[in-house]
């Protein structure tokens, strides 16, 4: 538990594939890129652990949906850190019982003149 007593509990989802348009350089911006995500989400676990019963959680195929949709949307960003914030003000809208977000975002092949698998930005969010 932490400090203010809310338990510890999360809903963890990785490895969240998508693809889009965001970036500084033109070619990212008008050649889709593949971008990750993994996110843990702040939830009090302890309702759905005794009714094992999905109104009592947030339904993360919900989650993944959002995501996935902003990561591929319409909006284009110039840099990761932007695209995360919206992801997690997105999560945040979802539902109510998320009281916190860590988004972890990566994109897949960032064009460097070296030779690097990811470029990638957390952010934390709580309400």
């Amino acid at each position: 538990m932490t400090g203010s007593g809310a338990p510890d509990d999360r809903i963890e989802l990785r490895g969240l594939r998508s693809v889009g348009t965001h970036g500084v350089l033109v070619e990212e911006q008008e050649r889709a890129q593949p971008f990750e995500v993994d996110l843990d989400l702040d939830v009090d676990l302890r309702p759905a652990g005794v009714s094992d019963a999905l109104a009592d959680t947030v339904d993360y195929g919900a989650v993944a949906d959002v995501v996935a949709a902003t990561v591929s949307g319409p909006r284009s960003f110039s840099l990761l850190e932007a695209l995360a914030w919206h992801v997690a003000d997105a999560v945040l809208d979802v539902d109510r019982r998320i009281t916190g977000v860590t988004v972890s975002l990566r994109k897949l092949r960032p064009p460097l003149a070296v030779d690097i698998d990811t470029v990638g930005v957390r952010v934390v969010r709580h309400r």
